[in-house]
C-alpha cells in the first residue's frame, strides 16, 4: 500500500513532491529517461544549468547538515476536510439535474490523524486513524504486516525498502532533490528555456513537458498517476540570480486540472512560509504553509490550510528528530485474519473509492484510485 503525507507534496509539488513516501518503493511504472537530451539549444543547456544550481541551493538552504546525523523522526500530526451544507445541496441538485434536491443542514466533514516513526534508512511505524479508517503499517528491513481495524485483517506483504536507503536524512533529502534533478534537469521529457530577468535580481526559468487535455468525466485514475503528476505540464521557476534560491513557482498539468502559484518567504537561507494561489479545477482558491524550525535548524512543525469554493482542508504536523533510536518491535493484534496481500489492498482501495465518492458528492474535485494498472 502506498501511504504518506500527501498535503505536503500537494503543496510544494515539484520540490516536495519528488519524494519518495516512507514505507515504500517509488511509484511503480516507468520513470523518464535520465539521460539527457540529444543535442539542444545553447539557451536550453544554460537553463538546465541553471536549475541544477537551484537544487543545490535548495538542497543545502532547507536541508543540508542540521540533518547529517539525524536518522529518526516522530511525527505527529492531523489532516481535516470540511465541506459546507450548501455545497453539497448544490452538487446533489446539480447531479439530480434539478430534480432531486439535497435539503441538508449540515456540512461534512474528514478527519485524519498520523502518529509514526519514520528511519531514514526507510524503516518506520505508522498509525492512520480517522474517517477513512484505522491501518497499523510497520516494515523493519524485509519483514513488516499492513493492518486494518475494521477488517480486522492484515498482510505480511510490504512492498521492500529501497535498495539505496540513506544512513541519515541528510542523504534522504539528497535523494529526494536529486529525483527531481532527474526529471527536469537530466530527463528528456521536458524542453527548458530561458525566461526573463526581474529587476529585483530574479531570472526565470521555464520546462515543459505537454499533457493531455483535461477531462471532467474522469473521476479515477491509477496510482502512478496520482503520485507522479509533476513528472508532466509546465514548471516556471524563479530564482534569485545572487542566492540561487527560488522565490516564486507556477506549476501546471492540464491533463490533471492543475494550476497553482507560488512564492516563498524566507529568513536566511530556509523558507517560513509557502503563499499560493491555487486555480486548479474545482478547488480554486487561496492557500498556504507555514514552517517552523528547532533551535538546530530543523523542521519542527508544518501547517497549512487550502480554502476552495465548497469547503477548506487543514493540516498540522509536529517533527521530533533524533540521531539515536532503534524501531520498537511490532506485531499485528491478536485475533486478526491475516490475508493475501493483493486482496487486502483491493479491500482498502474499495473503502477508499467509497470515501472518496463522498467528497466528489460534497463538490471536491478529487479523482479515485483505480483497482487495476496501480
Amino acid at each position: 500500500m502506498k501511504l504518506g503525507i500527501t498535503a505536503l507534496t500537494a503543496t510544494l509539488l515539484v520540490l516536495g513532491g519528488a519524494a519518495p513516501v516512507h514505507g515504500q518503493a517509488k511509484a511503480k511504472g516507468k520513470a523518464p529517461a535520465a539521460k539527457g537530451p540529444a543535442k539542444e539549444s545553447i539557451e536550453a543547456t544554460f537553463a538546465r544549468q541553471n536549475l541544477d544550481q537551484v537544487l543545490d541551493a535548495v538542497n543545502a538552504g532547507w536541508f543540508g547538515k542540521p540533518y547529517q546525523d539525524v536518522r529518526a523522526v516522530d511525527l505527529e500530526g492531523t489532516l481535516a476536510i470540511h465541506f459546507t451544507a450548501a455545497a453539497a445541496n448544490a452538487k446533489v441538485d446539480q447531479l439530480g439535474q434539478g430534480a432531486v434536491k439535497g435539503g441538508l443542514t449540515k456540512g461534512g466533514t474528514v478527519n485524519l490523524n498520523l502518529k509514526g516513526t519514520y528511519f531514514a534508512n526507510a524503516d518506520f511505524r505508522t498509525e492512520l486513524k480517522g474517517d477513512f479508517g484505522t491501518l497499523l503499517y510497520y516494515r523493519s528491513g524485509m519483514k513488516g504486516f499492513l493492518y486494518s481495524k475494521e477488517m480486522n485483517a492484515y498482510t505480511t506483504k510490504v512492498d521492500p525498502p529501497p535498495a539505496d536507503a540513506p544512513v541519515s536524512f541528510l542523504g534522504w533529502f539528497s535523494q529526494c532533490v536529486n529525483d527531481v534533478r532527474d526529471v527536469y534537469v537530466k530527463g528528456s521529457l521536458f524542453k527548458a528555456a530561458m525566461g526573463r530577468e526581474d529587476g529585483a535580481g530574479g531570472q526565470t526559468l521555464t520546462f515543459h513537458s505537454p499533457t493531455s487535455s483535461y477531462d471532467p468525466k474522469k473521476r479515477e485514475q491509477s496510482m502512478a498517476e496520482s503520485l507522479g503528476f509533476w513528472k508532466r505540464g509546465k514548471l516556471d521557476v524563479v530564482f534569485d540570480k545572487s542566492t540561487k534560491l527560488p522565490t516564486r513557482m507556477n506549476y501546471s498539468n492540464d491533463a490533471q486540472g492543475i494550476t497553482t502559484r507560488m512564492t516563498f518567504h524566507y529568513t536566511g537561507t530556509r523558507p517560513t512560509s509557502v503563499t499560493i494561489e491555487n486555480q486548479s479545477k474545482g478547488m480554486e482558491g487561496p492557500a498556504s504553509l507555514t514552517i517552523s524550525y528547532n533551535g538546530e535548524g530543523r523542521i519542527d512543525h508544518l501547517a497549512g490550510q487550502m480554502g476552495f469554493p465548497v469547503g477548506t482542508m487543514k493540516f498540522d504536523i509536529h517533527m521530533t528528530w533524533t540521531g539515536d533510536r532503534k524501531l520498537a518491535s511490532t506485531i499485528p493484534p491478536v485475533g486478526a485474519t491475516k490475508k493475501g496481500g493483493d486482496e487486502l489492498e483491493t479491500m482498502l482501495l474499495v473503502n477508499l473509492a467509497g470515501k472518496v465518492l463522498d467528497l466528489q458528492r460534497g463538490g471536491f474535485n478529487l479523482r479515485s484510485v483505480t483497482l487495476t494498472n496501480k
